[in-house]
């Protein structure tokens, strides 16, 4: 398992990020457990639906985000890449928007180059080698890097998928995002896989496993894997071993199906505590600069929610839209009738 920034802070390698790609990093992880902390709230008071929560994998989601190029590349997120997306050019108002139901508002701007979330199990997959195919043959220089969970990894999509990216040598990067739980399914009871990132071989392409709490390995990774993918060398498949701190979603109680000392385990590891002791101690990072950065983060989100709230309301035919180009006869008489209901 390829490990750069150990759980001590203390480095089994050069850094492969400057300091300044790490203060951003870490800007972006603190922003991260900030909008899972608003997003619960507002759940709770039932101003939005479902949440789930990034808490314990923002090493995996943004050490591989900041290797990916917004200008040329893709990024395929499945449910927890908020902070990725927002990277590769989503406005925090826009994934604000989504979750709180302004659908017009939530719309991916012209010219971000990325998909919208998936909540289908492991459906992005497929598309995410199509949209790498259609890189290849327009020769465009970019690659597509889709993220998925290991309970995605058992479905049928992963295997389909896997076997095309490997046959066609498409530019992709598969970010398999190990948090050892299928909502309230271990791994053990998923796979006999001693280890998830061995299958890449039997589809022909490359493999790696990295500690997913650790920033600099999953930087180091995933550069790795775009580089290659440029160049022609074809897919890689990453394992991010990480751990869902949280529970899976708002809906969830995790107590029901995992120890208390498991999880005071996986806290000994947390990515954000261990990006914040190496830059300290590296002396680009400091408790002020921390503060300043938390009140920015408060105002950026507060800002956010306004615009959102500011919106006005969809109504009950917006269900219908952004689906047909044309509504058949039978979706404009429900339409009709939903609207009837709603007045």
């Amino acid at each position: 398992m390829l490990e750069v920034l150990r759980a001590d802070a203390t480095l089994t390698a050069p850094s492969p990020m400057s300091p300044a790609q790490v203060v951003e990093a870490l800007r972006l992880m603190l922003m991260s457990r900030a909008v899972d902390e608003r997003l619960i709230k507002l759940q709770r008071m039932g101003r939005v639906g479902v949440y789930g929560p990034v808490h314990g994998q923002e090493a995996a989601v943004i050490g591989s985000a900041m290797a990916l190029d917004p200008r040329r590349d893709w990024m395929v997120p499945a449910s927890r890449e908020h902070l990725a997306m927002v990277r590769h050019g989503l406005p925090l108002a826009n994934l604000f928007a989504t979750y709180m139901g302004s659908f017009d508002a939530a719309a991916i701007p012209n010219g971000v180059q990325l998909l919208p979330r998936q909540q289908s199990i492991g459906a992005q997959l497929p598309q995410a080698v199509g949209l790498a195919w259609a890189l290849k043959l327009r020769k465009t220089g970019g690659v597509a890097a889709v993220y998925f969970g290991e309970g995605a990894s058992s479905e049928g999509d992963f295997h389909e998928a896997s076997n095309l990216a490997g046959v066609m040598r498409v530019p992709l990067v598969m970010l398999l995002i190990n948090n050892r739980y299928a909502i309230s399914t271990p791994l053990s009871k998923q796979t006999a896989a001693p280890e998830l990132a061995r299958r890449a071989d039997g589809y022909g392409f490359r493999g790696c496993a990295v500690d997913g709490n650790d920033l600099l390995a999953m930087y180091a990774a995933t550069i790795d894997a775009v580089n290659r993918a440029r160049s022609g060398e074809g897919p890689t498949l990453i394992e991010c071993r990480t751990y869902r701190m949280g529970f899976h979603n708002t809906s969830d109680n995790p107590k029901e199906y995992r120890e208390e000392t498991e999880l005071a385990e996986a806290e000994q590891s947390d990515p954000i505590e261990r990006v914040r002791r190496y830059a300290t101690r590296e002396g680009f990072w400091s408790a002020a600069d921390e503060a300043a950065a938390i009140e920015e983060i408060r105002a950026q989100i507060d800002a956010g929610q306004k615009h959102v709230e500011a919106q006005p309301r969809p109504g009950a035919a917006a269900i219908f839209e952004h689906v047909y180009d044309t509504l058949s006869p039978r979706l404009q008489q429900q339409r009709s009738e939903a609207i009837d209901d709603a007045t």
